[in-house]
């Protein structure tokens, strides 16, 4: 990933490069160094502001709070929010059912299984096709555990 990033940013490009760092930082969490993902996700969400490219944005701020889980809860919240907000004023629903159920097993831990259900709700309902995809089965699957 990082020769991928390095190649990307030698051709003078900005474009596209938030997407790939989000990807890098989500490698990071999975491998549980929070700290270097969140310099990742500081560098991306620097570069958002810096070339405006919002279209990736809202992953941005999921998976740092998904990083954000391993070290504090409330942060982790306060980011999931953010990224549902600017999901909604981007109206990217997909991008907002992924935070949504970010949120929602965050809230499921905290045992608020209602609260989290209803957010899940609110949104999967907006989903007319496509319900084969992965995305949309898992939403499926956690309002099933939520019930």
């Amino acid at each position: 990933m990082h020769q991928g990033l390095a190649v990307l940013k030698a051709t003078g490009t900005e474009a596209y490069q938030t997407y790939c760092l989000s990807f890098l930082a989500d490698a990071y969490r999975k491998a549980g160094k929070v700290e270097e993902g969140l310099e990742v996700l500081t560098e991306a969400l620097d570069l958002v502001e810096k070339i405006d490219e919002r279209f990736f944005e809202v992953e941005l701020h999921r998976v740092k709070g998904e990083l954000l889980l391993m070290q504090d809860e409330a942060q982790a919240e306060a980011c999931f929010h953010q990224a549902i907000n600017i999901a909604r004023r981007q109206n990217a629903k997909l991008f907002e059912l992924r935070t949504v159920m970010s949120l929602s097993r965050l809230l499921q831990k905290q045992g608020k299984q209602r609260e989290a259900r209803k957010l899940i709700v609110d949104i999967y309902g907006w989903f007319t096709e496509g319900l084969d995809t992965p995305f949309l089965k898992e939403a499926k699957a956690l309002l099933k555990e939520l019930s």
